[in-house]
């Protein structure tokens, strides 16, 4: 799995031209799904996020997570994360997972950050979204679970 993980001052979304929600401080997470991916990844990627230290402390160090500034996190699935665009101009988004895998494996990140009591909101698999958000820092990472899974002997 991938996730492109912002830090955010405030965040909306639309779903279909439709208001879905807003938040202040937290996390934007833009989440995708490889072929391969399962449950062991869904709920690694699930800890990282939710555990990241990347709000600032009172030293203007980064060493508090989102449940100590009592943040939101905003998680969105992307399957543009696994766009091959090694050939010609127009990226090929084959690398994804199909919905029949990425579906269940998106959904059961969202019920690990229940599980963690990390407040959330969501964007809607397949659906057209629009998300407005105010980077703070910036700080934004990239989180492949094939990379650091990998680092970890997983």
């Amino acid at each position: 799995m991938r996730a492109v993980v912002t830090r955010v001052s405030r965040a909306s979304i639309e779903i279909n031209g439709v208001p879905g929600g807003t938040m202040g401080q937290g996390l934007l997470v833009l989440l995708g799904v490889g072929p391969n991916d399962t449950e062991k990844e869904a709920l690694y990627l699930a800890d990282k996020c939710a555990l990241l230290r990347i709000f600032e402390d009172e030293n203007s160090k980064m060493n508090r997570s989102l449940a100590d500034v009592e943040g939101k996190m905003m998680i969105v699935s992307n399957f543009t994360l696994y766009a091959d665009c090694s050939h010609g101009r127009r990226p090929d988004f084959f690398p994804a997972a199909k919905p029949d895998i990425a579906v269940p494996l998106y959904e059961r990140f969202k019920a690990r950050m229940a599980e963690l009591g990390v407040p959330y909101l969501c964007g809607e698999f397949g659906a057209d979204m629009k998300i407005d958000h105010v980077n703070d820092g910036p700080v934004t990472l990239i989180m492949d679970t094939d990379q650091m899974m990998k680092k970890k002997g997983e």
